[in-house]
């Protein structure tokens, strides 16, 4: 039996967030009345000219410079001919040998670089909707809205690495999408198609050098869609070379309800676009302070924070995942960690009732009511023993749904913890005698009625006594 490896590619385009497409003043937006944001640039009608928009030039280089890539300092447009119904100059503008960025990576968690080959310039097409009876529509609206495509590298130089797993491709389409959120350049809204991504797969013999034939599945829009994708159609390639075919180079679908890759046309050659210099747009120079610039202006990236939040607040691994996960949950985390004693328990809140909230109500991090100041303020409360945490987990709900701190909310509601072992002593004697049968059991061996018992107890203070007295006392009772 022939041991194969895959060889997979990525190809990402990403829509970026400025107000106006990529050659004309239309406005960008998602959805909307159908060809209703067009005009005769974006449509391609005879007479027009194209003028390139600085804003999206400027988030481009930012996002080359953030995946380590060398920029041009000159670079062009080109003519991508070929012709489809959502595509109404029946030419693509976007670049093809001098592209913006060039020989970049993003790094894994494993610490793997995915060697990226370039990022370059283009425009979107439009959107073909389909309806019954063999009919398309076209929506114009998308055409002419600014376009970074970004290709990782195969074979990788020395030093990089290129992507050999369905997990890898996954995770490298999270990595990617991170650093764009980070960076501002784009909503990533997978689901409206503003972050589409290509898979390229091949298959080889392992030790071969030379790759096997590529197929590429086009416009997965989910992480779940691009690794059951991948993973599909590695086993598809090795099931026909394994039967004595061959593989097709082609473009592929895939069919989530199926659960399979699908074929859509034969894949184009590069020589089959033929591609010419774009005569209606100059070459872009880029100064060295103006890149400069850019490169200052980028922030600490998710896998840096990621990094520092183990190193400097003592969490683990996962939990440093979950709060980098979008610039806004990692910038409230680490408000809080700098003001609270312990940020473990930070990390333990946010992760679990703050994230709950979050998602249950649909409240936007950036517009809850809760403050870093309030989350210390309770973290303070509890050690001082003034709630337990059971409390506190009501004071969290209500601090986030109203704004009001800890501790005016348990002053109000009166939730301070009893410590009085008087008061703790009585709610156990009155727990014990009340339940002498679970007694004789604990007794008898049964001492994971213990919790149980505590829980009695807690129930009888209505939640507010100290649950580490209540479990001492309830030992040394049950004991006796």
């Amino acid at each position: 039996m022939i041991d194969y490896e895959p060889i997979i590619g990525m190809e990402v385009h990403v829509e970026l967030q400025t107000e106006s497409k990529m050659f004309c003043g239309c406005r960008v937006e998602f959805g909307g009345e159908p060809n209703t944001r067009c005009c005769p640039v974006c449509l391609g009608l005879p007479g027009s000219l194209p003028v390139v928009n600085r804003r999206a030039v400027e988030l481009m280089t930012k996002t080359a410079l953030a995946l380590n890539c060398t920029i041009a300092p000159r670079c062009i447009f080109h003519r991508k001919n070929y012709y489809y119904p959502d595509l109404p100059k029946n030419y693509q503008i976007s670049q093809y040998d001098n592209p913006l960025g060039v020989f970049g990576y993003v790094e894994l968690a494993s610490g793997k670089k995915i060697a990226i080959r370039r990022v370059h310039m283009e425009e979107d097409t439009g959107k073909l909707i389909h309806v019954e009876g063999n009919r398309s529509y076209v929506d114009y609206n998308r055409s002419g809205v600014p376009l970074m495509e970004i290709v990782t590298l195969n074979p990788p130089p020395e030093g990089l690495d290129q992507i050999e797993s369905a997990e890898e491709a996954r995770e490298y389409l999270q990595r990617l999408r991170q650093i764009l959120l980070y960076l501002g350049v784009s909503d990533v809204k997978m689901e409206e198609g503003s972050m589409r991504c290509e898979p390229n797969v091949s298959i080889r013999p392992k030790g071969q050098i030379e790759f096997g034939t590529k197929t590429e599945i086009k416009n997965l829009n989910s992480f779940r869609a691009v690794y059951l994708g991948v993973d599909y159609e590695i086993k598809r390639q090795e099931r026909v070379l394994r039967e004595g075919g061959k593989v097709i180079q082609e473009t592929r679908r895939w069919d989530d309800a199926r659960g399979v890759t699908v074929p859509m046309r034969s894949k184009e050659f590069e020589q089959e676009y033929r591609y010419f210099p774009e005569p209606d747009l100059v070459p872009i120079e880029f100064d060295e302070q103006w890149i400069e610039k850019l490169r200052a202006e980028i922030p600490e990236l998710p896998l840096a924070k990621i990094r520092r939040f183990v190193s400097d607040y003592g969490i683990p691994q996962a939990d440093a995942e979950v709060l980098a996960d979008t610039p806004e949950l990692a910038s409230f985390y680490d408000s809080v960690a700098r003001c609270a004693k312990d940020p473990k328990a930070v990390a333990n809140w946010m992760t679990g009732e703050f994230l709950r909230l979050v998602n249950s109500t649909g409240t936007p991090i950036a517009e809850t009511k809760l403050t870093p100041a309030h989350i210390c303020g309770m973290l303070d409360l509890i050690d001082a023993g003034t709630i337990n945490r059971n409390i506190a987990k009501a004071v969290f709900e209500e601090m986030f749904n109203t704004g009001r701190s800890a501790e005016e909310i348990v002053k109000s509601r009166d939730l301070e913890q009893v410590t009085d072992t008087s008061v703790i002593e009585r709610a156990v004697d009155a727990v014990i005698g009340a339940n002498p049968k679970e007694v004789e059991r604990y007794k008898a061996g049964e001492e994971r009625l213990l919790g149980w018992f505590v829980g009695q107890v807690m129930r009888e203070t209505k939640g507010k006594a100290n649950p580490a007295m209540v479990n001492e006392m309830l030992k040394r009772k049950l004991a006796g």
